[in-house]
């Protein structure tokens, strides 16, 4: 375990990195003065304000190789910076149509700044069009105008920034499964059921009424998602040979552990109509799968289900959809999460390695300012 916090004065840029391969160590670096390189044509630069770290960032290190996620934001050999949601602020700007003082949502580097190259300005977002960006996937790359976003609360910028994204993963699955008709499937069973995105499919899927929605949780977390009042049935992980395997059961996996999604597999054998993998908050038991019993699970990447309703409803029709599905959840989270904010380089190496560990409460969400 490594972990070098340099002594930085207050106005200090610097960004936060793990080792790729050992995701315990972590290590801050001062960056460049944000100012101190002139802008180019089209070149904005933003001061991160704040950003959420939940489980789903894991995740993002977890699959950071095989998802291209270390690619948004380059590091040094080795390293990476793990990609967060956030709200930043512009603090200089060479674009026409962007103006300094302008507040921005969206994805970003553990960090203090960003600079971008903004291109494809609309009314309601901003693209990063940099070389290195503008090959990855284009959600990951727009940031909102948040003045212009009818999904924009400013008094719930803490519940958007903690569980907008997830939610969005949440509908996108819901919306799949649904186009599915669930695969014929009588139970939908959510591993890692206390998990923020977990909670947001679940209460999609309960409003489906497609099947009994089941969660696995371990034994601790069992009242919570109980309490949340999202999930028909809620089993710890020990529990699960209680359910039998008669029932066509469709698997969301958003734990990725990979001793339990061999024995879901084996327990439901041909009952299982579908296996779609999603997270990775059990990180530590990950596997390489061989073998598993019919059928191989799939991974679920939001941004091919998103393109997809793209095309098929359009820009504005997607939008609309979303909103319809975030409000009412959205009203619903106070009666189980508790917003807990922390600022300063010690207190987000803390809560990095309390959310690595699974350490963090399951009501709690983190928000995390590095200035």
């Amino acid at each position: 375990m490594s972990s070098a916090v340099p002594q930085l004065a207050p106005a200090a840029a610097y960004d936060f990195e793990v080792a790729r391969h050992k995701l315990n160590d972590c290590r801050f670096l001062p960056a460049a003065d944000p100012l101190g390189v002139p802008l180019q044509a089209d070149e904005v630069q933003l001061r991160i304000d704040k950003f959420a770290f939940t489980a789903n960032n894991i995740s993002y290190a977890v699959f950071g190789e095989a998802m291209s996620y270390w690619q948004f934001f380059p590091a040094a050999e080795g390293w990476g910076r793990i990609p967060v949601w956030g709200f930043a602020d512009v603090i200089a700007s060479r674009h026409p149509q962007v103006r300094e003082g302008e507040r921005l949502f969206g994805y970003l580097p553990m960090s203090t700044h960003l600079r971008l190259l903004a291109g494809k300005v609309s009314e309601r977002s901003i693209q990063d069009v940099s070389p290195l960006r503008a090959k990855l996937a284009p959600v990951y790359s727009s940031l909102s105008r948040v003045l212009r976003d009818p999904g924009y609360f400013p008094a719930r910028e803490s519940e958007q920034a903690l569980l907008r994204p997830l939610f969005m993963t949440a509908f996108l699955i819901d919306d799949f499964l649904d186009e599915q008709a669930a695969f014929g499937a009588e139970q939908l069973l959510l591993s890692s059921a206390s998990s923020k995105t977990a909670l947001g499919l679940a209460s999609l899927l309960r409003r489906r009424r497609r099947g009994e929605v089941i969660g696995l949780t371990s034994a601790a977390n069992v009242g919570f998602c109980q309490r949340s009042g999202y999930y028909d049935r809620v089993l710890a992980y020990e529990q699960l040979p209680a359910l039998g395997g008669g029932r066509p059961t469709v698997f969301i996996d958003m734990a990725g552990d990979g001793g339990l999604l061999r024995a879901v597999h084996a327990q439901f054998g041909e009952r299982l109509r579908y296996s779609c993998m999603v997270g990775g908050t059990h990180w530590r038991q990950r596997e390489t799968q061989h073998q598993l019993p019919w059928p191989r699970p799939e991974f679920f990447f939001a941004p091919t289900q998103l393109r997809k309703r793209q095309k098929d409803w359009g820009a504005v029709g997607l939008e609309e959809r979303y909103a319809q599905a975030w409000r009412p959840f959205l009203l619903s989270v106070g009666a189980w999460m508790r917003v807990v904010q922390r600022q300063g380089v010690a207190a987000v190496e803390k809560t990095y390695r309390e959310v690595l560990d699974g350490h963090a409460p399951p009501e709690v969400g983190y928000i995390l300012s590095l200035t």
